[in-house]
């Protein structure tokens, strides 16, 4: 297995991103047991209750509450966990384009959750940013 990108440069360069299918949303429960017809991408326990990543559809079905319906984008690079700057940097072409962003960090890949409609513009941002780090 190949150690993690630490480099900017290379973390931007090399980057491809893939957008997962389906509507995500974030929801959060008071304990940690997760429904039976949830499958969390991501599960964060928190002091205020636990915050689960799910499918709307999932969500709705079982009459979750929910927040922030968004698309899904993986940024296919094993990033360094304590990679500098990666992150910060899509945030900021992100939000120059008026597009806010939640961030998770796996063991092996950045995850973008990108407002529901914004999902082709930022697509189109990180091919962008992609193709102008090749180009240093």
């Amino acid at each position: 297995m190949m150690g993690a990108e630490h480099d900017l440069r290379t973390l931007l360069a090399c980057m491809s991103a893939e957008m997962i299918d389906g509507t995500f949303v974030f929801t959060t429960m008071a304990d940690a047991d997760v429904p039976d017809g949830v499958t969390p991408r991501m599960m964060f326990r928190e002091g205020e209750g636990t915050t689960l990543i799910v499918l709307k559809s999932e969500a709705e079905a079982l009459g979750l509450n929910y927040e922030f319906p968004s698309r899904m984008i993986t940024l296919n690079i094993h990033s360094a966990l304590d990679a500098v700057g990666f992150i910060a940097r899509i945030a900021t072409e992100l939000a120059a384009a008026g597009m806010g962003v939640n961030p998770v960090a796996g063991f092996y890949h950045d995850h973008l959750f990108i407002p529901e409609d914004r999902g082709a513009d930022a697509m189109q941002i990180l091919q962008k940013m992609s193709v102008a780090a090749k180009n240093l």
